[in-house]
């Protein structure tokens, strides 16, 4: 599987996450997350049309606006979940913010790791979309034929239900075969695959998990070849802008209320789809025993 990371371009763009939530914004809640400081480091993946510092005023409105006091987020932007793990443990980052069906798996297979309750973060909901080049609008137009055939006729919740919501979080998702066409179009999406069991790639380097069954049912409906090709969260826009990649599987934009801005994941030149998944942020650490 071909790989393009993040320090292969000169120029990384930066990639928004199509992320934001809905809330209740007459909740008062307090953090009950068992840190001593005010500030709380906070690793997360790279958003690709923001810097670090206005990533966390943005996260840091956003615990105001739905009541959540008495500690701020200093967010730290990293291009692979693996590396924000690396750093949990390390200590250069004190938490990790990804998202429930995330923490939920990671949880599960390695007892270090806790879920921290009641973080303001975890009111925000994210959608999930493809992303395409602007130039790409026929593209756009089959991905989102597919997602709403595949949303009308179930395929995309039992897709999610098989995958995702059901999926036994203590074992490794299964692999997924993504039919070969000869002859066919290839169209090359670029998975971070290591973002299970939303995105995920073996350490053999087979794709399994949600997004290797989702891209297996659009090459069937488009009758098109897909070609997974892993790339860092970092380096999403650039592969999609320098046509190293068609397709990118998944960016972030806030689902409900506009708490957060719009467009923190998505760079100039880049069109979404229609979105496909949502989910609620979740937050993790370390147990305070290990």
């Amino acid at each position: 599987m071909k790989k393009f990371l993040a320090g292969m371009c000169a120029a990384v763009l930066l990639m928004t996450g199509c992320g934001g939530g809905t809330a209740d914004k007459s909740a008062a809640d307090k953090p009950n997350n068992n840190f001593s400081a005010s500030e709380l480091k906070l690793g997360t993946i790279t958003r690709l049309n923001t810097d670090e510092k206005t990533f966390g005023e943005a996260l840091n409105k956003f615990a105001e606006n739905v009541g959540v006091t008495g500690q701020t987020h200093q967010p730290k932007f990293y291009d692979s979940f693996k590396a924000m793990q690396m750093g949990l443990e390390s200590g250069q980052i004190e938490a990790i913010s990804t998202y429930n069906s995330v923490a939920n798996y990671v949880v599960a297979q390695n007892d270090k790791f806790e879920i921290v309750p009641n973080d303001a973060l975890n009111k925000i909901t994210d959608a999930f979309c493809f992303a395409v080049r602007k130039d790409d609008a026929a593209l756009k137009d089959d991905l989102d034929k597919v997602i709403g055939e595949m949303k009308a006729d179930g395929s995309l919740d039992k897709l999610i239900n098989d995958y995702v919501t059901n999926v036994n979080k203590g074992e490794t998702p299964p692999k997924v075969e993504i039919p070969k066409i000869d002859g066919a179009e290839t169209i090359k999406v670029g998975v971070t695959g290591d973002l299970p069991p939303l995105d995920l790639i073996l350490p053999d380097n087979s794709p399994a998990g949600f997004n290797t069954a989702m891209l297996a049912e659009i090459a069937k409906r488009l009758g098109k070849n897909v070609e997974p090709v892993q790339i860092e969260g970092g380096a999403r826009a650039s592969a999609l802008n320098s046509k190293f990649i068609d397709v990118v599987f998944w960016v972030v934009v806030p689902f409900g209320n506009n708490d957060m801005p719009a467009d923190l994941d998505k760079p100039e030149g880049l069109e979404l789809s229609t979105p496909y998944f949502k989910d609620n942020v979740a937050v993790i650490k370390l147990k305070a025993n290990k």
